[in-house]
């Protein structure tokens, strides 16, 4: 890893958030195996992905936040407040002004502006929303490694990008397996779930260059991006995981993820 810890962090955040844009087609790429997903599987795995976030949102980004906001003359939960709630809002403004469609759920269910777009660029549009703050994230913790601030640590934003990738993977099943069942091809099918993942890199190399440019704003943006996150799994992926009767299943997946992420976080971080 000599060579990575050489680069400069905002090309750092752009590998990283090119890998859990690779990790999202991977798991788009089942298709290509399965035509169909089980549905108490696809729950485990929304629900996994959604433990990964909740911890990641705490070890990784609020808890930094408070520990650099340490010393700057205010309370220090100010910034991660006020950082968290910015995030929340920002993903919920963009939630009313981008069409987009949840898997699984009728045409008429769409939300943002009303729009004539096909079924299978809304189902994209909703997975994508959820990967903004994802690479916004992994960039703001890179991109602190500029500041040589004793909170950030490389260990600890490889295993946020490792955490983030994981949690992809379902993500990317959760575009590619409706659209296979609706008929697509199988090709079809793996470029639509895997270009749910592309805005990552961007929103990653975004963090990491505002945070470098902008110190001050630092322990703020971590705290956006963890509120963003939780706005995304509160308001996205545990009502998508619990909608089955596999309530448990999904349930016990956000557990094990939850307890993956900590592991991550805590041992390498």
């Amino acid at each position: 890893m000599t060579w990575f810890s050489s680069l400069h962090p905002i090309v750092q955040a752009l590998i990283a958030t090119l890998f859990t844009w690779a990790l999202t087609a991977i798991g788009a790429g089942s298709v290509f195996i399965f035509k169909t997903i089980n549905r108490h599987v696809l729950d485990g795995m929304l629900g996994f992905a959604a433990g990964i976030m909740i911890a990641a949102s705490f070890w990784s980004l609020l808890a930094p936040a408070i520990d650099m906001a340490k010393n700057r003359g205010i309370p220090c939960w100010i910034p991660a407040a006020a950082g968290f709630m910015g995030g929340g809002i920002f993903i919920f403004i963009i939630d009313k002004i981008i069409p987009h469609l949840h898997p699984g759920m009728p045409e008429s269910t769409t939300e943002g502006i009303p729009t004539s777009l096909h079924r299978s660029i809304l189902l994209v549009l909703a997975i994508t929303l959820h990967n903004i703050p994802e690479g916004l994230a992994v960039g703001v913790a890179f991109g602190a490694l500029a500041n040589n601030l004793p909170s950030a640590s490389l260990a600890g934003a490889i295993a946020l990008a490792l955490g983030i990738g994981i949690q992809n993977m379902p993500e990317g099943m959760a575009v590619s397996a409706p659209l296979r069942r609706e008929g697509f091809s199988r090709l079809k099918s793996f470029w639509y779930g895997q270009l749910s993942g592309v805005v990552e890199p961007i929103a990653g190399v975004i963090g990491a260059t505002a945070v470098i440019i902008a110190r001050p704003l630092l322990p703020y943006a971590l705290a956006f991006a963890a509120g963003a996150m939780i706005y995304v799994v509160v308001e996205e992926l545990i009502p998508e995981s619990q909608q089955q009767s596999s309530t448990d299943v999904a349930t016990f997946g956000a557990l094990l993820g939850f307890t993956l992420m900590m592991i991550l976080d805590v041992a390498l971080g």
